[in-house]
């Protein structure tokens, strides 16, 4: 069941991406990102509908998932860039050219 963010209050819909974040464990190479940043990216992909809140009722869990298919690198082989809202996608690997 998809819950839309507005309907959790501000200190849930953070603590829930709070514990998404932390639980990634997604490397951004040369630069680290800060939570705030990360929290930031989160909800504007919430947002703008590029990621979901699922709750599950067999787990009886929430969780963020994307709601965009990534290309392949072989469709796309722009490397994403870590300074917009592509956190969801970060743990890809591209190819050299």
């Amino acid at each position: 069941m998809d819950i839309p963010p507005e309907r959790l209050s501000p200190d849930v819909l953070r603590s829930l991406i709070e514990a998404f974040i932390l639980r990634e464990g997604t490397d951004y190479g040369l630069s680290e990102v800060g939570l705030e940043e990360k929290v930031l990216a989160v909800r504007k992909q919430l947002s703008n509908g590029k990621a979901k809140i699922v709750y599950d009722d067999e787990t009886e869990s929430c969780n963020i998932v994307s709601t965009v298919i990534p290309q392949t690198p072989v469709q796309s082989r722009q490397k994403p860039s870590y300074d917009n809202d592509d956190y969801l996608y970060s743990d890809v690997e591209y190819p050299e050219d």
